[in-house]
C-alpha cells in the first residue's frame, strides 16, 4: 500500500504537464505550437517511466488524441468557412446593420451574441461549438478578434454542464458515478428510488449553482471588454452597464433553473439561451435598462496589433448584395436547427448519424478505442450550411472557392498545437493499469489535494473539476474522471455526496474557460493562433471567481448545520458578492461625476 508521503509525491509528479503548460503557455507567454509539445514529452514520459503504462497504451493514447484533434480541426474549418461565406455572399453586411439597428453599443451585442445565443449554441452542440459560432461572428461585426476570443471563452461557464442536451451530466456524471457500490449502496438506503432520479437531483444543484454565479457572467465579460480593449481601458466603463448585464443574466438562468427542475438536464441551456434571447433583444430595441451612451471601440488604426487575427475582417471589405435580415441570418438558423434535430434522442437523427461511425477497436490491444461519426460532428453541419448559404444567397462559385481556400489554410495552422494538445490529455487520462500499480494521473493528483484539504474539500471539488477540463478539455471528460472519486471524499467528510458531485460539474463547466485546446480552437477561427497564453491569463480570474464562488456556496450548503450559519463559505460567498456591488456603485459614482 502506497504511504501518504508517496501518495504526495506522486500528487506533485501528476502536477508536471500541467505545470508545465502553465511555465510555457502562460508564464512565458510561448505559442502553444511550441509550448505542447514539451507538454506532451513530460506527459509520455511520466507515463512510460514512473507510471510504467506500457508502450501500446502510451502510443494508442497518442493515436486517438491526434483522431480527435482532427475532429477538431474539422470543426474550425467548418466554423470559418461559414463566416468566409457569409462574408462573400453580403450576408455578413445585413447582419452587422441589425445588430447596429438593434444597439450599437458594443456591450449590448456582445451579451446578446456571446451570453445568449452562445448559451443556446451550448445547448444544441457543446464541445466548444459556442466558440466556433459567436467568436467569429463578433469578429464579423467589427470587434477585436481578441476580445471576441476572451468574451467566447468567458461564457464557456453557466450553458456548459448542460451542453449538448445534458451530455456532461447524462454522459459524463453517469458513466462515472454508475459502476460505484457506494452510489448503488445510496439508492437503496435513502430517497432516490432510481439511477435517473440521483442524476436528476445532482442536474439540479448544479443548475442552482450555476445560476447563482452566472449573475455576473454578462457584467464580467463586458468589464473585460472595456476594460482590456476600450480607448480609455476602463473597466468601470463596462460595469456602468449593470442594469442590462444582470438583466440579460436573470432572462436567461430563471428559465435555466425552472427547466432544470421541470424538464431535467436535456434542456436549460438550450431553453434558457432561448428564452434570453427572445427576452432580451426585445427588451434591447426598446432601450430597456440599456445604458445612456453608447460604448464603442476605437478606430482598428489605433488597436494593438496582437488584438488582431489573419481573418480580420473590415466594414469595407464587407460587400452589401441588400440581402434581408432573415435570409442573412438563416445559416444560423440552418445551423441551431440542425443541432437541435440530431441531438434530441426522441428523434431518428441522433441514433442514425452516431452509427455512422468509423470504430477502430482496442488499438494495439489496448482498453482504448477510436470512434469517429462524421456526420454527427458539428464540422459537418456547419458546412452543411455554407452549402445553403451558396444556394440559398445565389453564390457563384469563385466567391465560394475563395472562402473556403481562406478557411482551409487558417485551421491548418491550428493543427500542430491541437495535434499535440489533445494527445498530451489522452495519455494523462488513461495511465492506469501501468507496471507500478498506480493509478491514473488525474486520480493520484486529486487524492493528494483531498488528502491536505480535509472538511474544506467544498472549497477545492470545484478546482479539480476545472482542473479535469483543464487538461481533458472537455466537461464530460472531467465528469467521467473525478464523479465517483468526488463522491467518495463526500461520504468520507459526512456531508451529502451528491453535492460534491454537483460541485465538480459546476467546476468542471468553468474549467472550459482556461481549457488549452478550446483556447487554440477559439483563436484558430479568427486566425489569432500563438497568442493562446495570453487568453488564458485574462480567463483565469474569472475561472477562480467561479469556482471559488460556487465552492463556497458548496461549503456553505454542506457545514451550515453543523458549523453555523456563519463559516468559510458563507464568509468567502459574501466577500465576493461585497466587492462586485462596491465595485459596481464606485464605477457608476464615477461615471456620474
Amino acid at each position: 500500500m502506497l504511504t501518504p508521503m508517496s501518495n504526495g509525491v506522486l500528487a506533485l509528479l501528476s502536477i508536471l504537464p500541467i505545470a508545465s503548460v502553465a511555465v510555457f503557455l502562460v508564464a512565458l507567454r510561448w505559442p502553444a505550437s511550441r509550448a505542447m509539445p514539451i507538454a506532451y514529452i513530460v506527459c509520455a514520459a511520466l507515463a512510460l517511466f514512473v507510471w510504467q503504462v506500457p508502450v501500446a497504451v502510451v502510443a494508442a493514447a497518442t493515436i486517438n488524441g491526434v483522431v480527435v484533434a482532427a475532429t477538431l480541426i474539422f470543426i474550425i474549418f467548418g466554423a470559418i468557412a461559414l463566416l468566409n461565406t457569409l462574408q462573400e455572399s453580403g450576408g455578413l453586411y445585413a447582419i452587422r446593420s441589425g445588430f447596429t439597428n438593434i444597439s450599437g453599443d458594443r456591450r449590448v451585442q456582445v451579451i446578446i451574441i456571446a451570453w445568449l445565443f452562445g448559451a443556446f449554441i451550448e445547448g444544441s452542440a457543446g464541445f466548444g461549438t459556442p466558440a466556433a459560432v459567436a467568436v467569429p461572428l463578433l469578429v464579423g461585426l467589427g470587434f477585436p478578434a481578441m476580445a471576441a476570443v476572451i468574451s467566447g471563452m468567458i461564457i464557456q461557464s453557466t450553458p456548459v454542464s448542460f451542453g449538448a442536451a445534458g451530455t456532461p451530466i447524462l454522459v459524463g456524471v453517469s458513466t462515472g458515478l454508475s459502476n460505484d457500490p457506494a452510489v448503488q449502496e445510496l439508492i437503496a438506503t435513502a430517497e432516490f428510488t432510481t439511477f435517473a432520479a440521483l442524476l436528476d437531483s445532482i442536474a439540479v444543484k448544479v443548475a442552482f449553482l450555476h445560476a447563482l454565479a452566472g449573475t455576473f457572467v454578462p457584467l464580467i465579460v463586458v468589464s473585460m471588454m472595456t476594460g482590456l480593449f476600450g480607448a480609455n481601458r476602463s473597466f468601470a466603463e463596462g460595469l456602468r452597464a449593470w442594469k442590462f448585464a444582470l438583466f440579460a443574466a436573470f432572462a436567461m438562468t430563471v428559465p435555466y433553473f425552472l427547466a432544470a427542475v421541470f424538464l431535467g438536464p436535456e434542456f436549460p441551456s438550450l431553453l434558457g439561451g432561448l428564452a434570453g434571447l427572445a427576452i432580451v433583444i426585445t427588451a434591447a430595441r426598446n432601450k430597456f435598462l440599456t445604458p445612456k451612451d453608447e460604448w464603442h471601440f476605437e478606430d482598428k488604426s489605433q488597436w494593438l496589433p496582437e488584438w488582431s487575427g489573419t481573418i480580420e475582417i473590415r466594414a469595407e471589405e464587407i460587400p452589401n448584395r441588400n440581402i434581408s435580415m432573415v435570409s442573412a441570418w438563416s445559416p444560423y438558423f440552418v445551423v441551431a436547427a440542425l443541432l437541435v434535430i440530431t441531438r434530441l434522442d426522441a428523434l431518428p437523427f441522433k441514433s442514425f448519424m452516431q452509427n455512422a461511425a468509423v470504430r477502430i477497436p482496442e488499438i494495439f490491444d489496448t482498453h482504448i478505442t477510436i470512434n469517429v461519426a462524421p456526420l454527427y460532428l458539428p464540422g459537418t453541419i456547419f458546412l452543411i450550411a455554407v452549402l445553403f448559404t451558396y444556394l440559398f444567397h445565389r453564390m457563384d462559385r469563385p466567391a465560394l472557392a475563395r472562402a473556403l481556400n481562406r478557411s482551409g489554410k487558417t485551421a491548418m495552422q491550428a493543427s500542430i498545437a491541437l495535434i499535440f494538445t489533445v494527445p498530451m490529455a489522452q495519455v494523462f487520462i488513461n495511465t492506469g493499469g501501468g507496471a507500478a500499480g498506480f493509478d491514473r494521473m488525474p486520480i493520484e493528483l486529486a487524492d493528494g489535494v483531498a488528502m491536505l484539504a480535509g472538511s474544506a474539500w467544498p472549497l477545492f471539488a470545484t478546482f479539480i473539476g476545472g482542473l479535469g477540463a483543464f487538461v481533458a478539455g472537455s466537461n464530460t471528460v472531467s465528469n467521467m474522471m473525478f464523479s465517483s472519486f468526488q463522491f467518495g471524499v463526500g461520504q468520507r467528510i459526512g456531508v451529502d455526496p451528491t453535492w460534491i458531485v454537483a460541485l465538480q460539474a459546476v467546476g468542471g463547466a468553468a474549467g472550459n474557460m482556461i481549457c488549452v485546446h478550446n483556447v487554440v480552437a477559439a483563436s484558430a477561427v479568427v486566425g489569432m493562433l500563438g497568442r493562446e497564453g495570453l487568453v488564458i491569463r485574462h480567463t483565469f480570474f474569472p475561472f477562480v471567481y467561479y469556482a471559488l464562488l460556487t465552492g463556497a456556496i458548496g461549503y456553505f450548503l454542506l457545514w451550515s448545520g453543523s458549523h453555523g450559519a456563519v463559516n468559510a463559505g458563507s464568509l468567502i460567498a459574501a466577500t465576493i458578492i461585497l466587492a462586485a456591488i462596491v465595485t459596481i456603485w464606485r464605477a457608476n459614482r464615477i461615471g456620474a461625476t
